[in-house]
């Protein structure tokens, strides 16, 4: 072998064992939990590959019949869109902070229709890519919960996935704060409630407008005008200007997430509308910046990182075997500030 091939050589197990001056054995072990390797060890292994760039082969493991200790996501919507959303960031983190502490990998794929989607996942499993999937932006009738049984992947859903889900779930059971937050506005004297919603394919977007409706309803009141955005902020502006020109303007404003909410308070501050005077307005995930717009804005606190979390311990509880709740709930808490008033 000439120098040039042995520099263009890909680094191998043996050659990170030879630098760190243990056995193959004792690289495997490091990188498939550690059990029995000193933690002393451990960093040297780690150094060695690091120095080599060596990276564990998942397809070697598939081969040998052991697990990929990798989980999967796939996400039908633009990997743009990741940046706009604060859900994903959170959950994100949620996810790759048990994964990294079991040792494990997130697999994240972006697509962008039905059919890539179902091809996905069944290259995922099949090529033995991942040993099973978070799911998430679930959708109405959602094929995913076939897809994977037909596959025997294992899954936990991270969101509420109504009935015949064959899938542990976790979800945030955020309906009470809700129905309190429309009875708070309703107390505050608001008749015309209107609701800028996310995108209806989606079952928490739709979830979020019939709590909305049932809580209008409940006091006594005709849901207002309901206008569809995208959860993005652009979608939000668009659908204040709508409601700002609708014949019944609303004297206070449910949006499905915050990021849509502070673009509309924008939009209103730009047309000498005065918030909460003339319009209230309300958000939903309590993101770090909905403490500091000016009015703070009103929201539904949501712990989407411990979401990510307990849907990955209870996937990762799947995959060992273990029994796990068939849906757990997280909790939501409603966060009352000076846009609505409170």
């Amino acid at each position: 072998m000439t120098d040039e091939q042995d520099a263009r050589r890909r680094p191998t197990i043996s050659d990170v064992a030879a630098l760190a001056g243990v056995s193959k054995g004792a690289v495997s072990k490091t990188f498939n939990g550690g059990k029995g390797i000193s933690p002393d060890t451990m960093t040297r292994i780690r150094a060695a590959a690091a120095e080599l760039n060596w990276i564990p082969s998942t397809a070697a493991r598939a081969v040998s019949g052991g697990p990929a200790r990798a989980v999967g996501l796939v996400l039908r919507r633009p990997a743009e869109l990741l940046e706009l959303d604060p859900f994903f960031p959170a959950l994100l983190s949620g996810v790759e902070s048990v994964l990294s502490e079991a040792n494990y990998a997130a697999v994240l794929r972006f697509v962008n229709d039905a059919n890539t989607e179902r091809e996905c996942y069944a290259e995922l499993i099949g090529e033995r890519r991942v040993d099973g999937f978070v799911l998430t932006d679930l959708r109405h009738r959602d094929p995913r919960f076939e897809w994977l049984t037909r596959l025997d992947a294992a899954a936990v859903v991270a969101g509420s996935p109504g009935r015949g889900c064959p899938f542990p779930s976790v979800r945030t059971g955020a309906g009470g704060e809700i129905h309190a937050l429309v009875r708070h506005l309703i107390a505050t004297g608001h008749r015309t409630i209107a609701h800028v919603s996310g995108p209806p394919g989606l079952r928490h977007a739709r979830r979020r407008q019939q709590l909305w409706a049932e809580a209008a309803r409940a006091g006594g009141l005709t849901p207002g005008p309901v206008v569809v955005g995208d959860f993005t902020a652009d979608g939000g502006g668009r659908a204040t200007r709508e409601l700002l020109d609708h014949p019944t303007r609303p004297t206070a404003i449910f949006y499905a997430n915050d990021l849509m909410a502070i673009a509309g308070m924008s939009v209103l501050a730009e047309q000498g509308v005065r918030v909460p005077e003339d319009i209230a307005v309300a958000g939903f995930d309590d993101i770090s910046l909905a403490n500091y717009v000016t009015p703070a804005l009103t929201t539904v606190h949501c712990d989407y990182r411990r979401m990510g979390q307990v849907a990955t311990q209870m996937l990762l509880s799947r995959l060992r075997g273990e029994e796990v709740v068939q849906q757990f709930t997280i909790g939501a808490e409603l966060r009352l500030r000076r846009s609505t008033g409170g």
